[in-house]
């Protein structure tokens, strides 16, 4: 399976390009951003030219959310599967993104987290909201992120909401407004952003007399590699051409 990689020149894009070359079983296609176009990466050139991607089977997009669509537009017509891991992704774009994607193959997966541990604390999140009166989503990331609220924290907060039974409204008034969150479906969403976080997510709920938080803590990137390899690997035998969430490839 030959892979390509959009993003190459950042963090991830360049964690993800080692990754594969070093992968027994994936070969390393064209790598593509014309930030750091003619850089060299892992024996490689990064290119400026997206269409090189049609020798790629599947590329992983790390990019930016201002031109994510775009490049899925050009995998697309160059007929080539795509893992997203791009943030970004709320549910009216996942909407446009499936009208937009067509029918299949080839596949896209877009994956807000691809930690496997993020992944079980989503599910957790979600087995758990329909016992409890009220939650709360606290997600914590370094602060070059681009966006606020993480896509993670979006999917956890519309799980919980889509499974909760119950729901408290709080009689605290803002006295400085967003100072309760962001509302996701009922669900207040708080964004924290600062130096020497990598990426962490706290889900805390509330009943009478009781309290009960799930949290997940990431310590280095690298944890997303078993989770973007999964995907790699599993993207072109999805039954749906568009799917969200690692759990599309995992038995979690």
């Amino acid at each position: 399976m030959i892979v390509g990689v959009s993003g190459a020149g950042g963090q991830m894009g360049r964690l993800v390009t080692v990754a594969i070359l070093a992968a027994e079983d994936l070969e390393l296609g064209p790598l593509y951003d014309p930030a750091h176009a003619e850089e060299e990466l892992a024996g490689a050139t990064i290119g400026a030219v997206p269409e090189a991607m049609k020798d790629a089977d599947v590329v992983v997009e790390f990019t930016n959310p201002d031109v994510v669509m775009e490049n899925l537009d050009t995998w697309r017509q160059l007929d080539v599967h795509a893992v997203v891991g791009t943030s970004g992704f709320s549910q009216e774009r996942l909407a446009e993104v499936s009208e937009r994607w067509g029918g299949g193959p080839p596949n896209c997966l877009i994956v807000p987290n691809f930690s496997i541990g993020a992944v079980v604390a989503m599910g957790l999140a979600e087995t758990a909201a329909p016992h409890f009166a009220a939650a709360e989503v606290i997600e914590l990331h370094h602060d070059r992120k681009a966006d606020a609220p993480a896509g993670t924290a979006l999917t956890t907060a519309e799980r919980i909401a889509a499974a909760a039974k119950q729901h408290r409204e709080v009689e605290s008034a803002e006295l400085v407004e967003g100072a309760r969150g962001a509302d996701v479906g009922g669900v207040p969403v708080h964004a924290v952003r600062l130096p020497g976080l990598v990426a962490d997510l706290m889900v805390v709920f509330g009943g009478p007399g009781e309290t009960l938080t799930i949290r997940h803590a990431t310590t280095d990137r690298s944890v997303f590699l078993p989770g973007v390899l999964a995907a790699v690997r599993g993207v072109a035998d999805l039954a749906e051409p568009v799917s969200v969430g690692l759990d599309a490839v995992l038995d979690v």
